[in-house]
């Protein structure tokens, strides 16, 4: 099984929401978001940020800048024929001939130069738009990475606060004879009913794609499902929160099809008794 969590937070979800992606990683993204319902939320929560970012921050043209841009259309775009209908096209202007022609120049130099100067700014408008819209992505972008690194922080902050907490009990569960090296180790409030587990230093062969490992409280003779999970997920800080229990004579690992099961379907691969 892929490893959704650490996928989630490579930061290849924010770039598929900002559009820097390849085609390939793009579909490989819409593939395992329909998959995985995780990825799929984390793209809808990522995407509410941008749009929310983008409305909050959004940068429009000044008016007056459009008012000049009309303004130059309405007093330049004309054709020779109505610059000919001054006074010099009168009949008293016969004495003079050159003159018609010199101010028809004049005039048509005069628009070309106002076109020209039209399309320089209409060139420079783009270019300032273009840059506030990269602008505007970069900003998303770090407020993206800074959501994450709170996330971080905030799981960091949990995760102490459980070795502080004098309510829990760690637990070291160790292999059975079809797994003799492996162990993992639990950490259990029975106060708080909480349970973590510490996957950053379990001791667990990476599943196949069609099974993961479930976690088990025995309580008075029964199993009772406390979530399952991917060793391939750990990290060197992580502890991953499971289903509560408040109670428990001991603690057991199978290894079930993806997904889990109601009841265990193998043998224990690590237990422990309190």
């Amino acid at each position: 099984m892929e490893d959704i969590k650490a996928y989630i937070e490579s930061g290849v979800l924010e770039l598929y929401v900002l559009g820097d992606l390849s085609a390939e990683e793009k579909a490989e993204v819409e593939a395992l978001a329909l998959k995985n319902p995780a990825i799929k939320a984390e793209l809808d929560e990522i995407e509410k940020a941008t749009h929310l970012y983008a409305d909050v921050h959004d940068i429009e043209p000044a008016d007056e800048l459009r008012h000049r841009i009309l303004n130059s259309l309405m007093t330049n775009l004309g054709d020779d024929r109505t610059f000919s209908k001054g006074k010099y096209n009168q009949p008293e202007a016969r004495v003079a001939p050159i003159k018609p022609a010199t101010t028809s120049i004049f005039y048509k130099y005069a628009f070309a130069a106002s076109i020209l100067l039209l399309c320089l700014c209409g060139g420079a408008l783009v270019m300032v738009l273009n840059r506030l819209q990269n602008a505007r992505q970069q900003l998303v972008t770090y407020q993206l990475q800074n959501q994450k690194f709170t996330r971080q922080v905030s799981q960091m902050d949990e995760e102490i606060a459980v070795f502080r907490d004098t309510t829990f009990r760690f637990v070291k569960l160790k292999g059975t004879a079809k797994m003799p090296q492996a162990n993992v180790t639990v950490a259990w409030s029975s106060q708080r009913k909480k349970v973590m587990l510490d996957v950053a230093t379990a001791a667990l062969p990476a599943p196949d794609k069609g099974h993961q490992y479930q976690l088990w409280a025995i309580a008075n003779g029964k199993p009772v499902d406390l979530g399952v999970f991917d060793a391939a997920e750990a990290d060197s800080t992580k502890m991953m929160e499971m289903k509560s229990t408040g109670e428990a004579q001991a603690f057991a690992i199978t290894l079930e099809p993806t997904g889990g099961s109601p009841k265990p379907t193998t043998e224990p691969l690590v237990i422990a008794a309190l």
